[in-house]
């Protein structure tokens, strides 16, 4: 029997089962107010089949909250609110908000006011250096929990969740990189968790003893000099004596150089710390981060490392998720590939949240359910890349009769090219998910089939096509640089797919995401694979630093050069750091605002700071980028009377981009 889609309790809240969708920052509410979009968001999560939401976050004061984010600090907020938690409830989910504080994390930029923290050290992740909180206003803030914690018990919520975790207040006073106070507050780990402990003590007695407290704690702050699971554990063990209910463990804070959300993360890789916690409390404990799959979770549950499962991005990915599973039908899960190009990136641009695979995510009130047309078509689609088969798969849930062409033998067009890099494979899992979507429903696909204008215009006129979508992607540019006689010029492309292989020292011309990514995928060093690793380490047959050397350092030579300021401009901001800590790790020679003026016959010559020098080489690899391939777009104009130009075809852009666009285009609409 599966433990996942057993029903559990938190406290007094009875769920339908162990899947809580975790708290993620949407964007949703500009004004502090609930509106329909986020309301119909979270009803379609619910519907999906989840057995608990967590609203997140939730402000509960002015000074603290951030961009887009549902308020709780005032009683004009409680009527929308109700509508929300009434939207869940009718389609048999729980709800709780997250009660959200973010201390030094907050931007005056945004709240009017500077940030308060425990002590007046500056946050990285800001650039500004907070006000030190007077015990006065320590008592304001623990005040402002216990009035947003009394308006989600009378909007009708079933529990609210204190956040005490990813570098926020509440932890920002558990750690001594943060809290350097000498009065109650501060001090040793016992005198510094007297903040977080009189927050969830004053909720206590604020809700009563029946409402339940869920924690979401940090299981590492991973924060050189901060909390270990060893503190973190003993914060939960005293988070337990004062009451609270479930805790929500959660992998370290937003300044950790050590990657929480990307996709280079192994699926479950933080799982060890809710386990961990697990094992010195006794209620229960929600395991998250990079848990996408149900045979996952399965095991997770299984082998007693948690009680629960928390999955954010992954409900946005696919809301249906739950129901897929129950009815057996787990391959057809839409899945979350961690990119963060929607999500975290959009955050860090003040914009509201979006979903790189689902183009219906956050647009669920204005567009409905995808409904089969009266008068279905028969289209033509040319290229099985992102933008094509999306456009595909949209059409065919219409009722339109569609094929497709593809001149490679396989599909997925640049994603397949996107996974190469060490850490990026999951692009494979949207390839994947779109050819299985598009099988099941009926699209016809050929491969190994390149069209030209006349095979299209018979196809047409045999087959009587209403309409063609010419999603034939892009092709990589050669730069018009002088050769002086270098026999060995690439393209990235090339390399990525394994159709070229380059020589032992290497340099990358241009700097974006595709050098960047060619970079990573020639430097990852191939000396141990997964299993050799895991014998040394039990034999204890190296030491740390010589199995780090094997791991990080290969045997090419690698140069990347861009012309412009910076590598990887490119690159959304919740991924470009941890790749640019990996070229570095790597060992890749990074060198930008570095002009390429011709290529020589053992090297490139170059200009940078005004001065002229050789770089040699015995590789040359072009990233410079792409242009659309939109020829025979051009040459049926006129001669097809639907003709459609989608994805990379039309504009070379992000998968993003391409997804949106292929949904947008067959439902013919603009979001």
């Amino acid at each position: 029997m599966s433990l996942l889609f057993s029903s559990a309790q938190i406290g007094t809240l009875q769920l339908r089962n162990r899947l809580i969708m975790t708290p993620l920052h949407l964007g949703y509410c500009p004004e502090g107010e609930v509106t329909d979009r986020l309301i119909e968001f979270y009803r379609t999560r619910a519907r999906g089949g989840v057995g608990l939401i967590i609203v997140g976050g939730c402000g509960i004061d002015k000074i603290g909250n951030a961009f887009g984010m549902t308020q709780l600090d005032e009683d004009r907020y409680i009527p929308g609110l109700i509508r929300l938690v009434e939207a869940v409830h009718s389609e048999g989910a729980k709800i709780v908000p997250q009660l959200y504080q973010a201390g030094r994390y907050a931007h005056s930029a945004h709240t009017g006011q500077s940030p308060v923290a425990p002590s007046a050290i500056p946050s990285r992740l800001t650039g500004q250096t907070p006000q030190e909180l007077t015990q006065e206003k320590i008592l304001e803030v623990i005040a402002s929990y216990e009035s947003a914690a009394k308006r989600a018990q009378a909007a009708g919520f079933d529990g609210v969740e204190i956040l005490a975790s990813a570098g926020y207040l509440i932890s920002q006073f558990l750690s001594p990189l943060t809290n350097q106070r000498k009065d109650r507050y501060g001090g040793d780990l016992q005198a510094r968790m007297t903040f977080g402990l009189e927050v969830v003590e004053t909720v206590r007695r604020a809700v009563g003893a029946d409402y339940p407290i869920i924690v979401r704690v940090a299981g590492n702050d991973f924060m050189p000099g901060s909390h270990t699971n060893l503190e973190s554990g003993a914060f939960c063990q005293a988070l337990e004596n004062a009451g609270v209910n479930a805790l929500n463990v959660t992998g370290g804070w937003h300044e950790t150089p050590v990657p929480q959300l990307t996709m280079n993360v192994p699926p479950g890789a933080f799982t060890y710390l809710a386990a961990g916690i697990k094992k010195v409390v006794s209620i229960p404990v929600i395991a998250c981060n990079r848990i996408n799959t149900p045979e996952l979770a399965e095991k997770i549950l299984q082998e007693g490392k948690a009680d629960f499962i928390g999955m954010a991005r992954q409900l946005m990915a696919d809301p249906d998720f739950p129901n897929k599973v129950i009815q057996g039908n787990s391959e057809a899960i839409r899945p979350c590939i961690a990119c963060n190009q929607g999500c975290l990136d959009n955050i860090f641009r003040l914009k509201p949240v979006a979903c790189l695979v689902n183009a219906e995510a956050g647009h669920e009130a204005e567009l409905g359910s995808i409904q089969p047309i009266s008068n279905p078509q028969k289209i033509l689609v040319i290229g099985a890349g992102a933008a094509g088969l999306e456009y595909a798969r949209v059409s065919s849930l219409l009722g339109h009769k569609v094929t497709v062409w593809e001149k490679t033998k396989k599909p997925g067009g640049q994603l397949t090219l996107a996974a190469a890099p060490p850490g990026r494979k999951d692009f494979l899992y949207l390839s994947t998910y779109l050819l299985a979507a598009c099988q099941q429903q009926g699209v016809h696909l050929e491969f190994g089939v390149a069209a030209t204008p006349e095979m299209i215009l018979e196809a047409v006129k045999k087959v009587t096509f209403d309409q063609v979508v010419i999603a034939a992607g892009s092709i990589p540019i050669s730069p018009p640089l002088p050769n002086q006689g270098h026999q060995n010029i690439l393209q990235a492309w090339d390399v990525l797919a394994g159709r070229k292989t380059p020589g032992q020292n290497i340099i990358i011309v241009g700097g974006g995401a595709v050098g960047v990514e060619t970079a990573l995928y020639l430097a990852e060093p191939s000396a141990l694979d997964d299993e050799s690793l895991r014998f040394l380490i039990l034999q204890q047959a190296e030491s740390d630093k010589e199995l780090y050397r094997l791991l990080t350092q290969g045997n090419k030579q690698i140069t990347l050069l861009e012309m412009a300021k910076g590598i990887g401009r490119d690159i959304g901001p919740s991924t470009r750091w941890s790749m640019l800590a990996d070229l570095k790790r790597y060992g890749v020679k990074c060198m930008d605002e570095t002009k390429v003026l011709e290529i020589t016959t053992d090297g490139v010559l170059v200009e940078r700071e005004g001065e002229q020098r050789q770089i040699s080489c015995d590789t040359v690899i072009f990233a410079v980028g792409s242009i659309s391939q939109n020829e025979l777009y051009h040459a049926l104009l006129g001669k097809v009377e639907k003709l459609t130009l989608i994805g990379d075809a039309l504009k070379p852009h992000k998968v993003l981009d391409a997804i949106h666009q292929g949904y947008q285009e067959a439902r013919g609409l603009r979001l």
